[in-house]
């Protein structure tokens, strides 16, 4: 099956970085108080941190039932805007973007890679191949980006395409192909390492890419979006590369 692979794709959350299992309220209100303070030490005239965590709840719960059923991502950096702007906050670009990432901050702690990451990643990238991620996200990229730079991933994954950002969600076609555009290859080239069978395996199987399910406890023997390949960890990736271009 000697086939040369220019490109290879990763979901973010439980492929690239493993989130294991989160207490949402608990993490949430850690970044509404992160939120929080930062708006009292700008100066910024505000409620009660209870009515200010409520109203952002709310409003978060809200975009998240509207996008399911639209079909169509929200950028919780535009309802940060919007929600500051209600308060009579006059915030600048620069301190939106900080505010999303105090939002996100008590989440991106919960997240570890596995040992060797960068290494395997190097590896992959060797011989001029791009690596990207793509991922369903209504977390702001420059949130994500930083997460990423911060766990010394960012450089080795030029190509980022957030569902926040182009509006379309996985398994939607629009999102891989973005990816792909991006990168200047066709999608019989690229490989898609996913965890979720509906969103990743189903969409990068609709666009022909060569489908990757990263299923470390074996949960989806019985899925009907099937993959190309199952791995339990990232490491096994380079020898599946090499496999496919007869080495």
């Amino acid at each position: 099956m000697a086939s040369r692979i220019r490109g290879i794709f990763f979901d973010l959350g439980d492929t690239l970085l493993d989130f294991g299992q989160v207490d949402i309220p608990t993490i949430f209100e850690s970044g509404a108080r992160l939120a929080y303070d930062y708006l009292k030490s700008l100066g910024k005239s505000l409620p009660s941190f209870a009515a200010y965590h409520r109203r952002q709840l709310w409003a978060i719960r809200w975009s998240y039932f509207k996008s399911r059923l639209t079909r169509r991502e929200f950028d919780a950096a535009d309802l940060i805007a919007r929600l500051a702007d209600r308060m009579g906050h006059d915030l600048t670009e620069p301190q939106v973007t900080e505010l999303a990432w105090l939002w996100y901050e008590p989440l991106s702690r919960c997240a570890t890679a596995e040992p060797g990451l960068q290494d395997t990643l190097r590896a992959l990238a060797d011989g001029g191949r791009t690596l990207g991620v793509i991922s369903n996200t209504f977390i702001p990229a420059a949130a994500l980006d930083r997460h990423l730079e911060g766990a010394g991933l960012l450089d080795l994954l030029p190509v980022r395409v957030y569902s926040c950002a182009i509006r379309y969600r996985k398994p939607h076609p629009a999102i891989f192909r973005a990816a792909l555009e991006q990168a200047g290859i066709g999608p019989e080239e690229a490989m898609f390492v996913g965890d979720s069978p509906q969103a990743d395996i189903l969409g990068a199987n609709r666009v022909g890419m060569i489908s990757v399910l990263k299923d470390p406890a074996g949960r989806h023997r019985d899925c009907p979006s099937q993959p190309n390949h199952r791995i339990s960890h990232l490491a096994e990736l380079p020898a599946l590369v090499a496999a496919y271009e007869g080495r």
